[in-house]
């Protein structure tokens, strides 16, 4: 795997919106001046502020905007503005030779998972997991996010208030993201590989059943038979708590750690939340699922 270099002060980030539209438009002056923020230049995407429905733009737009910063060697990183819908149906036309030749730091979560998902396996560059450029940052996030496309050291650590869902400890390349999103590229060539690999998953409104589906789905799939390790993050905007028509969610995860048969932690500072680690996947990790921490070496 390789490392994009750091987005230090004076880099070039390209501001692009490969999946939702931004709602409102004012979205847009936020993630400039937080890229402005880091010393980065923001370069906006042609067609950032188009909509389409639930889509920002045509897919044409969209894969254009993509494509163009990863042309563009004097782009230095890409800073997705918003999750949503959308990205995974730009995959078949991603230029992955251009990441391949020339590496930059890609950042963003949610939908943005089939972006790493692609990118991280095909042209073997390290991906990051982390918030969205639309989104205010806490000092958290902030500071995860700096450590992570700045530093280049570990940018996770303790997961203060974490669950351990089965102990022990475990080491391998970090793969992931949202759980809806694996679950639909599951049996497509876009799936991650997950020979050895430390898993990482977060969602947002979907129903405790729906979880226990789509991780049997990646269990079925054969995915999670290959684990070294499972990292649940947040699944905000659920089944409410104590619905008597539903099951304890964290039954449902202790299910699918069962099925992997490894160790697993739950709650991490991972998913739709304020306070959120930047995970750069493709990355080596190190998992401690009783201590709760979770070290990534990109050094």
């Amino acid at each position: 795997m390789r490392l994009p270099p750091p987005l230090t002060p004076g880099a070039r980030v390209a501001l692009i919106a490969p999946s939702g539209p931004l709602r409102p438009a004012q979205e847009l002056e936020l993630a400039i001046a937080q890229a402005e923020s880091f010393g980065w230049e923001p370069v906006v995407g042609k067609s950032v502020l188009e909509g389409r429905g639930y889509l920002a733009g045509h897919d044409a737009q969209r894969l254009f905007d993509v494509n163009a910063a990863l042309r563009d060697d004097t782009i230095d990183g890409i800073w997705c503005v918003r999750g949503g819908y959308g990205a995974m149906r730009l995959l078949t036309g991603l230029d992955v030779d251009a990441m391949r030749r020339h590496p930059k730091a890609l950042i963003g979560y949610s939908d943005i998972t089939a972006l790493h998902a692609a990118f991280v396996d095909t042209a073997n560059v390290v991906c990051f997991h982390g918030p969205t450029a639309r989104a205010p940052l806490t000092g958290f996030s902030r500071a995860s996010l700096d450590r992570a496309v700045i530093e280049h050291r570990d940018s996770c650590g303790v997961a203060t208030g974490a669950r351990t869902l089965r102990a022990g400890r475990a080491e391998g390349r970090l793969v992931g993201g949202n759980l809806a999103l694996l679950a639909s590229l599951a049996g497509t060539p876009f799936a991650p590989d997950y020979t050895g690999a430390i898993l990482v998953l977060e969602d947002i409104g979907e129903q405790t059943y729906r979880i226990d589906r789509m991780l049997h789905q990646l269990a079925l799939s054969g995915a999670l038979s290959r684990l070294s390790g499972l990292v649940f993050g947040h699944f905000t905007d659920g089944t409410p708590p104590g619905d008597i028509t539903s099951r304890d969610l964290d039954d449902v995860l202790i299910e699918a750690a069962d099925v992997a048969g490894v160790p697993a932690v739950a709650g991490v500072p991972v998913g739709h939340i304020e306070d959120q680690w930047t995970v750069p996947l493709g990355a080596m990790a190190e998992l401690d699922a009783d201590a709760h921490t979770l070290h990534v070496a990109l050094a």
